[in-house]
């Protein structure tokens, strides 16, 4: 029984504990997540030049063929710069995970000690989120945004794009969309430290959704209101999942 209540007060002492570090420590330490994360997006970077063929031509390569948009090389070893670009994009992406845990261990000294233990849970649904919107992005919104450019326009003129035009497309809609899916992250992280509220989140859910709305619109190309209601609808979803989640870290805090 002593052993207990002895093991509480360790606890509870360890939760209410704040490490001092003193800004040239911060620094420091900042220094070092990021040297963490430059290596992940290097050992990244390597991995996905082994596989650069596949990754343009069978990935990149494929919403271009489905919607028929017709590509050229309009540089000088052009194509050899946009080998190098996707190599590193796809780095990034592929070091998410690593990078999302240098961040949360860099914010892990200002959390509680309990808190700390679920910085790999973090990690993990914060890579899922971002993932999960770029597979949106690339199977709903481009070939949604490619059908609509290839189709545009009149007879006299005919639509044949820039590679390299192409590719920042692509990889800036995929990473936009993954950034958007990050929004029950940045709910939890303000909600734990006090800035956002689930009944702020709830009084303001009307004019968040015709925010929403209104950014669907500009996000989908022509005036389908079919194609507008699916992106609309993951939104909506991000958002009543947002609220859910400030509620946790609310009751947690």
């Amino acid at each position: 029984m002593a052993e207990d209540n002895l093991l509480r007060k360790k606890i509870v002492e360890e939760d209410d504990h704040e490490v001092e570090m003193s800004f040239l420590d911060h620094l420091e330490e900042l220094r070092w997540r990021i040297i963490y994360s430059l290596i992940g997006i290097l050992v990244g970077t390597i991995a996905c030049w082994i596989f650069i063929d596949f990754l343009i031509e069978q990935i990149l390569l494929k919403p271009a063929r489905e919607s028929g948009a017709l590509l050229q090389n309009l540089k000088p070893f052009g194509q050899l710069f946009l080998y190098f670009q996707v190599a590193i994009i796809s780095g990034i992406i592929l070091s998410i995970p690593n990078s999302f845990y240098q961040i949360w261990q860099f914010i892990s000294p200002a959390l509680r000690y309990r808190e700390r233990k679920y910085i790999l849970a973090i990690v993990v649904f914060s890579t899922i989120c971002f993932l999960a919107g770029i597979v949106f992005a690339y199977f709903v919104m481009l070939p949604l945004t490619l059908k609509f450019a290839v189709q545009f326009g009149s007879g006299a003129i005919k639509n044949e794009f820039a590679i390299d035009e192409y590719i920042s497309i692509i990889i800036s809609v995929m990473l936009a969309a993954g950034v958007i899916f990050e929004l029950p992250m940045v709910s939890f992280f303000l909600s734990k430290l006090g800035i956002l509220t689930p009944q702020f989140m709830r009084k303001y859910r009307r004019h968040s959704i015709i925010i929403i709305l209104v950014l669907a619109a500009i996000l989908t190309p022509g005036t389908d209101p079919v194609s507008q209601i699916i992106l609309a609808v993951p939104l909506v979803l991000l958002y009543e999942i947002s609220i859910f989640i400030s509620k946790l870290s609310v009751k947690r805090n």
